[in-house]
């Protein structure tokens, strides 16, 4: 039987990546590390040596100096645009700046080397382009961690199933049966509430939903991904499936239902969870996806049993969705996210996610609707964030650096908190964390946050997720050994 949900639960220890490790994600040929990609670098740079060697000298001296242009102008563009759109909480490595600019020579030396050498040596310098551009996605997501393996890159790309996938029809054929481990199901979910065009979502149903003639309620955690995401993310990506079927192994196969929700309805397409130009997702999230679990899969509809869990853009959203929907969601962790929406600077993001209107934006600025809301008398919430290495702690530390952060602050008070510039010298968003708990306390929500070192990836995600997700799950009422209610 499932527990009336403490009143303010225990917040867990937070253990380090160390610790906790990362679960499954050495099933496979590593993209972050090992053989693979560095075969894969080695390969992209020789082509592209075997491709400028084919210029006689008095080629390089007009030649050399267009292929350098075009590496400098593609790694410019690239910056250019990433810090526009405010796609990074974290700079970039210069590593990766560095397989644009091999990238960009590939290009340029393609281009106007095109009527120069044997058939063969033009055909090589074609294909240093995609060698050059697949080495940028390697390091690339050797930054982010998005595919841990070739495996998960695979899957993804030829949209294999899910671990332990099924469909609705066959739920039927499994009640009252011992499943052994849960099942992830491909909804459509109606779009009646929002008119929000989203992909297939996937809800998780654990081994105790289907012991018994009709499946207990249990609760609810909402799972939401980054900016760039699938919906798939967090079982492809975060690879967390293996920490839940041990969890509830140890737990009499019970744990929430999991919705992995489509917070943006195409790969690229960041709504940051609100109402606007982009789609209403906020409304989908609120309205579609509660209703159509609860009706579907004999949910709980008590808010005390809803929680959601958010990485990057998706912690965002969690606190967000919680602050401006108590009366659904009574719990979130919110797992390295901003301190509000965000598109860029808060004048671009007022732009990009509200067509400009201001009051639209103020109405989905946590940090605001906390402020006119008052008391929240029931939401509990656990914030996970990065720490900076020791070299940067160091950086920090130096009084010039401290006096330069308090004059950008100062200059440009607008960006802070927006667009992953939240003011702090970190890898991490940690000042963001430490406002938005600040302000939370200030209404009586429950908040406390764990910092942990480590980089923005989904490994530090989905290590942040397995130590989370026992607390979350005793704190929407069901028992788990060692944590009391």
């Amino acid at each position: 039987m499932l527990q009336s949900p403490p009143a303010v639960p225990p917040a867990p220890q937070m253990p380090t990546h160390t610790q906790v490790g990362y679960p499954g994600f050495h099933h496979g040929v590593s993209l972050l590390h090992g053989w693979l990609p560095q075969v894969i670098t080695f390969v992209a740079v020789f082509l592209l040596i075997v491709a400028l060697a084919r210029f006689t000298r008095r080629w390089w001296l007009w030649i050399m100096p267009i292929v350098a242009v075009f590496a400098l102008a593609v790694v410019w563009a690239s910056w250019t645009y990433t810090n526009d759109e405010g796609l990074a909480s974290d700079p970039a490595p210069k590593l990766l700046w560095i397989a644009v600019g091999l990238a960009g020579a590939a290009l340029g030396a393609a281009v106007v080397g095109i009527r120069s050498g044997s058939w063969w040596q033009r055909i090589v310098a074609f294909l240093a382009i995609p060698a050059t551009l697949l080495n940028v996605g390697v390091v690339l997501n050797q930054w982010v961690g998005y595919y841990p393996t070739a495996n998960a890159a695979w899957a993804a790309l030829t949209a294999e199933p899910l671990p332990h996938q099924t469909d609705l029809e066959s739920l039927a054929s499994l009640r009252n049966t011992d499943v052994g481990t849960g099942r992830i199901v491909p909804v459509d979910i109606p779009e009646s509430g929002s008119h929000f065009k989203h992909r297939t979502e996937y809800v998780y149903l654990p081994p105790a939903w289907f012991q018994g003639d009709k499946p207990p309620t249990l609760p609810v955690v909402m799972m939401i991904g980054g900016e760039f995401n699938t919906p798939k993310d967090w079982v492809n990506s975060g690879q967390i499936m293996q920490s839940v079927d041990d969890f509830a192994k140890s737990n009499n196969g019970l744990t929430p239902i999991l919705v992995f929700v489509d917070s943006g309805g195409a790969f690229n397409n960041d709504t940051e969870c609100v109402n606007g130009p982009r789609g209403d997702a906020a409304d989908h999230l609120t309205k579609d996806v509660p209703a159509y679990v609860e009706s579907t899969f004999d949910a709980s509809a008590d808010p005390a049993k809803w929680g959601i869990v958010g990485w990057s853009m998706g912690g965002t959203c969690a606190v967000d969705l919680a602050v401006m929907h108590p009366e659904q969601f009574g719990t979130f962790v919110d797992i390295a996210g901003d301190l509000g929406p965000a598109a860029g600077n808060k004048e671009q993001s007022i732009k990009r996610l509200f067509g400009g209107d201001e009051n639209a934006w103020a109405a989905f600025d946590p940090v605001t609707v906390m402020r006119k809301h008052g008391a929240y008398p029931d939401t509990v919430g656990l914030f996970d964030d990065l720490t900076p290495p020791a070299s940067q702690k160091k950086m920090a530390s130096d009084p010039r650096v401290q006096a330069y952060m308090r004059q950008q602050q100062q200059v440009d008070e607008s960006k802070v908190g927006m667009g992953g510039k939240d003011g702090v010298f970190d890898t991490g968003e940690v000042g963001a964390a430490e406002e938005l708990c600040s302000q939370g306390q200030k209404v009586n929500i429950n908040c406390t946050v764990h910092t942990t070192e480590g980089g923005h990836t989904w490994q530090f995600a989905a290590a942040a997720f397995t130590s989370s997700f026992p607390w979350m799950t005793a704190r929407l009422g069901i028992p788990v050994a060692g944590i009391s209610s």
